[in-house]
């Protein structure tokens, strides 16, 4: 092995997939070693992590062509979480092609670690940070802004880590392409949240470009922040993907913003809000976060729409008005190229609403959860129809499976909803 040549000793390590194979390999000769820690771009670390100043200053000296690391502590023990700090983490700073980040259940990182990654890491262009507890907004998300080349930032239930605060990444806005931000706030708690610190008479408050984002979502935030949802949108002209779960005060303004700047998108997966309700003569009037109209414009602004979500919060289901009803399905099946279709507890949606899809010439994959109003007549109209790929029943009660696995190529039935499971969670 010691006489081959490099070229070729490459060429059989990049043959090689197995973690398990590559480190085995490395153990035959003094070349395949050296050759295979060249060839080395992606790496994960865990529990097994000991000394983790020293093991990581090693691999980071070994691996010096490092893209790729991956820091994951999630499910285990806090007996491991000691292993690895921001004297361990500042080691990734000699990684010089280090491309993408994340750090997964690690809550012994601050964000002194995160900076001196910030600074080194001058090609860094992926970061993703989940449930890391000490990290908070600071120098290394204002760094990235102004100095870094970031264009893709995933922040998970990081609790120092606040809405506002974004405004600090500055003009590293406009080179994003993905952004997700998700905080961990129970949806009890978010009924009746009013954010302190939004300022009506400031409605410049996020004033910059994101003219490159393609891939956003937002989990659990406040639409009326100083990172203002609807300036946000407007200023999102590549949007592609759109993903809003749980945001509070969200109305048809936001949607508006929407359909009028992001000609472009192809996805939006709506979860949505119990309609606020206020008091009026001793009766209550429920006020939904978006409703029919919202729906109307976003078919008509957005052409290239292909795929759509609506999925309702459970206690919705006893809620007199939602906001939409099956018109909302009817006009965006008629205006855009509808391939799937997801309603998850959408009461308003029945066996009419399965004859407007039955109709529809484009319509590929339907996954219904948690609805009591189709039934097997409803169904048996997109079994005439043959135009389904894949369906999904979960959790509908009123529709069989032997009128089921005749609707679709592909069919996946059960009375339990593991979607609303998922989303009772959340």
């Amino acid at each position: 092995m010691e006489d081959l040549p490099e070229v070729l000793l490459a060429e059989i390590v990049q043959r090689i997939t197995r973690t398990s194979d590559l480190n085995s390999l490395s153990l035959v000769s003094k070349s395949l070693c050296e050759v295979e820690a060249n060839q080395r771009a992606a790496i994960r670390l865990g529990c097994s992590l000991f000394s983790a100043t020293e093991t990581l200053s090693s691999l980071c000296s070994r691996f010096s062509n490092l893209s790729k690391m991956e820091i994951n502590y999630t499910g285990e023990t806090l007996s491991f979480f000691s292993y690895i700090d921001d004297s361990g983490l500042s080691c990734l700073a000699n990684c010089k092609k280090l491309m993408s980040l994340t750090l997964n259940s690690v809550p012994s990182i601050t964000s002194r670690g995160l900076l001196s990654v910030a600074i080194g890491c001058n090609s860094l262009s992926a970061l993703h940070l989940i449930d890391c507890k000490k990290i908070s907004s600071g120098e290394w998300l204002e760094y990235l802004g102004w100095n870094g080349s970031l264009e893709e930032l995933v922040v998970r239930n990081c609790n120092r880590i606040r809405q506002p605060d974004l405004l600090k990444f500055g003009p590293g806005w406009m080179k994003l392409w993905k952004f997700e931000f998700e905080s961990k706030v129970e949806i009890d708690d978010m009924l009746g949240f009013n954010d302190p610190l939004y300022d009506v008479h400031n409605p410049s408050a996020c004033d910059f470009l994101c003219d490159n984002l393609k891939d956003l979502r937002l989990v659990h935030i406040q639409a009326r922040s100083e990172l203002r949802l609807c300036l946000l949108l407007e200023k999102c002209k590549a949007l592609e993907k759109l993903c809003l779960k749980y945001v509070v005060s969200l109305t048809d303004n936001d949607m508006i913003a929407l359909s009028h700047s992001c000609n472009n998108l192809k996805s939006i997966s709506l979860w949505l809000m119990p309609p606020q309700y206020v008091a009026d003569d001793n009766d209550f009037l429920y006020i939904p976060s978006v409703t029919d109209h919202s729906l109307q414009v976003l078919a008509l602004g957005c052409p290239m729409l292909q795929s759509v979500e609506l999925t309702f919060h459970e206690g919705t289901f006893y809620l007199p008005d939602i906001g939409l009803t099956l018109e909302c399905v009817r006009i965006l099946i008629q205006s855009c190229q509808i391939l799937v279709l997801v309603l998850n507890g959408a009461d308003f949606f029945d066996d009419e609403g399965m004859m407007v899809l039955s109709s529809s010439p484009f319509l590929e994959t339907l996954e219904l959860a948690v609805n009591d109003q189709v039934t097997d007549a409803g169904l048996t109209e997109l079994v005439h129809s043959q135009k389904l790929d894949s369906l999904t029943i979960e959790g509908c009660a009123c529709i069989s499976p032997q009128v089921a696995q005749g609707a679709a190529r592909s069919v996946h039935y059960s009375l339990e909803s593991a979607s609303r499971s998922r989303l009772s969670r959340i």
